[in-house]
């Protein structure tokens, strides 16, 4: 009964961070809200829970991994594929290096492998966090994709440094060798089987679809069990569950190209798959609220660990180790993009050079995030010897303040830092998107004709009339696209009051539909049903209109 009022409680918690930060006067990001609120149930109501990392691991990042995976824009995912893994693969050693060193020498009594775990633990980005600063952050959309391509590989990558730092502290060696044969097999292994869930499960579902018909809750409980299928078997095989979720959702989006899964369909799942993403995201960051006071009480008892005696010294180990992250992320990415103007100019291209406020605003935007702690909670309590793990809890202290620290300082920063900047316009984006609009509805203008044809053979001159007049009202919605003036002789500022006038009485009327439904409904001139397919049907068209 416990755990049930705990899972109530921290959804109730969720829905209030919802409303407080619309409410609150000082523009916070969503996780630190919830943050906060995890902080006083545990510091004031002391009604906190313990998180057990292993659950939490299973539970909560196979579904927001995959899901994060299925929607990223795949074009930028692999347009920019060097620089992400330039960020997820060479940033995360170079930050387990650089930031190992510097914690061993500024807390010596921290033993040189527990300073290299405590900045592996901190070197992924999060891609929950990294999307709420973004959402208060006119980010451009190229950097945005290549955030999110290196939040969503940089987890693995993190870990596995993490695991080879706390086994080196266990048993007292490690082997490069060895270290990089198994990063292999934990990348390659954790992707292919990713790739062969997704790929396995929606070639069996088609079939039985085929066979017995199609059975939407049975299928969307399937789609919701296929990231932790992915992850569970790549942690059976000694490999990455969090790529294997990952690659696993990039799948799917290919899986879903091939346009067999029923309209309908596709609206349920996103709408499932909104509440799940909203749920979890929310009672992680609950969580880790809820684990702050009890993380900082251990971490001012054993600070004497550290050779201080005053509490005070945290907040200089907090502040150095932040900014330490940020200047050696600003060292990478200012290099990595001058070694890419460099390849750039040798191949003969001309590339514009990128604004300083950018290369800033990259480096501050490296927030990090829940797995970050979840990975720290994990490190063992003794040695083999029976001894204490060396600062135990100093390094769980100082993970869980980065977590902090790089989320307050992104949502200061990257406002300031890109307000008013201006960015060239993405005339590409619109244009594809005018050409998909005007060839779908040439497709389906042929379409209403082969079937306007279908259903006037051998039927009488009023049913021909009849249909002749519905194909003609249904070819009306699809000329608007293709008689639209959008040539380069066309005012842009036009065609956009055109389209938000469009949009706006669209909407009125869609509006005025609605509720002349309800009306009727509650006078009882139709059925509860009958509303509700009606209604149903506005709010996609509203839906539509508003993309």
């Amino acid at each position: 009964m416990h755990t049930i009022e705990v899972v109530l409680a921290m959804l109730v918690a969720v829905v209030a961070s919802g409303y407080l930060v619309r409410v609150l006067p000082l523009s916070l990001p969503l996780p630190l809200v919830q943050i906060g609120l995890g902080a006083v149930i545990a510091g004031v109501f002391n009604r906190g829970h313990a998180l057990e990392p292993e659950m939490f691991f299973l539970l909560f990042l196979p579904p927001l991994l995959f899901l994060d995976g299925w929607r990223i824009p795949k074009q930028g995912l692999f347009r920019d594929k060097g620089v992400i893994l330039e960020l997820a693969l060479g940033l995360v050693v170079f930050t387990v290096v650089g930031a190992g060193f510097l914690i061993h020498w500024m807390i010596p009594v921290m033993p040189l492998a527990v300073a290299f775990a405590l900045a592996a633990i901190i070197s992924p980005t999060d891609p929950v966090a990294v999307g709420s600063i973004a959402s208060r952050a006119p980010i451009p959309k190229r950097l945005m994709h290549i955030l999110e391509g290196e939040s969503l590989l940089n987890d693995a990558s993190g870990l596995v440094c993490f695991r080879f730092a706390v086994a080196a502290v266990m048993t007292g060696s490690f082997s490069l060798a060895t270290a990089s044969l198994t990063f292999l097999w934990v990348a390659l292994a954790g992707l292919a089987i990713g790739v062969a869930v997704t790929l396995g499960v929606s070639t069996f579902q088609r079939w039985l679809w085929r066979r017995f018909g199609e059975e939407p809750g049975a299928a969307l409980l399937v789609n919701l069990l296929i990231p932790f299928a992915a992850y569970l078997l790549a942690e059976e095989a000694n490999a990455s569950g969090i790529l294997a979720a990952v690659a696993a959702g990039i799948t799917m989006s290919y899986v879903e190209l091939t346009g067999r899964v029923s309209g309908s369909m596709r609206v349920q799942r996103a709408a499932v798959w909104g509440m799940l993403q909203f749920s979890f995201n929310g009672i992680m960051f609950v969580l880790l609220g809820e684990q702050l006071p009890g993380i900082v009480d251990r971490a001012i008892t054993t600070v004497s660990e550290s050779g201080h005696h005053s509490a005070w010294w945290l907040l200089v180990y907090v502040v150095v180790i932040n900014l330490t992250l940020i200047v050696l992320r600003l060292a990478w990415v200012w290099v990595s993009l001058r070694w890419s103007v460099l390849r750039a100019r040798h191949r003969g291209e001309v590339r514009q050079g990128t604004s300083w406020r950018i290369v800033v605003a990259t480096s501050v935007a490296g927030v990090r995030g829940a797995i970050t702690l979840a990975g720290v909670l994990t490190l063992p309590l003794f040695l083999p010897d029976g001894s204490a793990f060396p600062a135990r809890d100093l390094v769980i202290f100082l993970a869980a303040a980065v977590i902090l620290f790089s989320l307050v300082a992104a949502s200061v920063a990257l406002p300031r830092l890109l307000k008013g900047l201006e960015l060239p316009a993405d005339s590409g984006e619109r244009k594809a998107e005018d050409l998909a609009r005007r060839l779908a509805s040439k497709a389906a203008l042929a379409g209403v004709e082969r079937m306007r044809q279908q259903l006037v053979q051998n039927q009488t001159t009023e049913n021909v009339q009849l249909y002749n007049d519905a194909a003609s009202r249904v070819s009306l919605l699809y000329q608007r696209n293709l008689e639209k003036d959008d040539g380069p002789d066309a005012d842009p500022e036009k065609v956009r009051r055109m389209e938000e006038g469009y949009r706006q009485l669209r909407g009125a009327g869609l509006t005025a539909e609605r509720e002349e439904l309800f009306r009727l409904t509650r006078r009882g001139t139709i059925s509860d049903e009958v509303s509700r397919r009606l209604i149903r049907n506005l709010d996609l068209l509203e839906t539509r209109q508003r993309g």
